[in-house]
This record gives structure tokens, sequence and C-alpha cells, in this order.
């Protein structure tokens, strides 16, 4: 129960005298995980926060220096590095917030996702979108974006250039996203490995193509946190279904 981010009541200290010192050791050491990973949401928000400040001061001293300092294609490189930097802590502070924000709020599932398909084929990506009618869910929205859009651009980055397809379904228990790339696969004894933080697959997934190898990790992280299950299945033929399963909570 913990470990998909719901804390259970404190147990009632009552009965023999063992038994309620039993209880109360649970009790205390339950609260004591729940402040811990407080704190470490809080922890992590506040570096990501404090290194903005050098980051913003290099950048400006970089842009004052007289031709490029001397050496146009290293200076790229150094910029290139700083925005790379600056969007891993523009993540960190965002995921921060969703790990922290709990709210459950009436949600368009199809509007959602909506949103995100459009954003991505603005960028000229080739996106199948299968589930135009209205699905009401009460949920986190901040979470099941970052979910989404992970696994979207996960699928669009390994999928080959294909065309990637997302698909919902929506009925009165239960709520599935499907988003499939036609790109080489995962390997079955790797499907669970590829949502540690910084796992790479030796090929298809390397440093060159842009990845941080926190993508999958932030998903399953978000996901348990929320109670929903996200796994990942071979297709059809060929390429990879990231699949998330979202139960009604009432």
């Amino acid at each position: 129960m913990i470990g998909k981010g719901s804390w259970p009541e404190p147990v009632r200290e009552e009965g023999p005298e063992e038994l309620q010192v039993l209880t109360q050791t649970f009790n205390r050491m339950s609260q004591q995980v729940k402040e811990l990973l407080a704190n470490r949401t809080l922890l992590l928000a506040g570096i990501s926060h404090d290194l903005r400040t050098p980051l913003t001061q290099v950048q400006l001293a970089l842009e004052m220096l007289p031709d490029e300092g001397g050496d146009a294609e290293l200076m790229a490189g150094i910029k290139r590095d700083l925005a790379t930097i600056n969007r891993l802590i523009s993540e960190t502070m965002q995921i921060s917030l969703e790990l922290e924000k709990q709210e459950q709020v009436q949600t368009d599932i199809t509007n959602v996702l909506d949103d995100i398909i459009q954003a991505a084929r603005s960028g000229g990506k080739e996106i199948e979108w299968v589930g135009n009618r209205s699905c009401m869910r009460k949920l986190n929205p901040l979470a099941l974006r970052r979910v989404v859009t992970n696994l979207l651009e996960n699928a669009i980055r390994y999928g080959d250039a294909k065309p990637v397809k997302v698909e919902l379904e929506c009925d009165d228990s239960l709520l599935t996203i499907r988003i499939q790339d036609q790109g080489p696969g995962i390997p079955a004894d790797q499907r669970e490995s590829v949502f540690r933080p910084f796992y790479r697959l030796e090929k298809s997934r390397s440093t060159t193509t842009g990845g941080s190898g926190l993508g999958l990790a932030i998903v399953r992280q978000l996901a348990d946190a929320n109670g929903w299950e996200v796994n990942l299945q071979p297709a059809f033929r060929t390429g990879t279904v990231a699949l998330i399963t979202i139960p009604r909570m009432e």
C-alpha cells in the first residue's frame, strides 16, 4: 500500500502490552517514513532552485565574452551543456511539484491527451490518435500529463522515425492508455529494468538520442504514487506498447 503512495490509518494501540508496544512502533515508523519522503521532495526542489542562480551567472558571463571566447566550437558545446542542465533542473522542479501535489480533480482524459498529442504534432511528429469521446476521471492531472508526455517522448525518440499510435479506452471501471511505437522493441528480460533510474539499453537507448535516463523512472514513481499501473509490452509485429491502466477512484 505504501509503495503505491497510500498511507494506512494508524493502527489502534490496544490489547496486551506487547501488542500495544508493537503497534506503537509500527505507527511511529510509518510516520517517520512519510516525513522522510516529504523532506526528500522538499530537498530536491530546494537544490534544483539553488542551482539555477550560478548557472544563470555562467550563461551571462559566456554571452559577454568577446569573439565567442576565441573558440566558437568549444563555446557552442558549453552552451549546449548548460541548456541541458537547465532543462534537467526544470524537469526536476516540476516533478517535485507533481509528487507533492496530491489534488484529485475531475479531468477529461481525452482533452489532456489531445493537448499532449497536438503539441507533439506541432513539432512535426506523426501520431495516430484513437479516442475522441469524452472520458471523465477524478485524478491528479499534473501527474497524468507527465506520465503520458514521458512515454510519448520515449516512443517518438526510439520509434525509428515511424508513426506512433495512441489509443484511449474508457469504461465505468477501468481506463487504459496505449502508446505504441514501431522501433526495435525491448528485450523481455529488460522491460522492468528500464524503469530504474539511469538504466539504458545498449544500442537503441544511448546518450546520443538526448534522453536523460530518468524518463521511465519518473513515470513509474508517479504511477505508483497515484495507484496506476504502467507496463511495457511487445507490439504485435515490431516495437513496444506502453500501457497505462487507471482504475476508477471514488
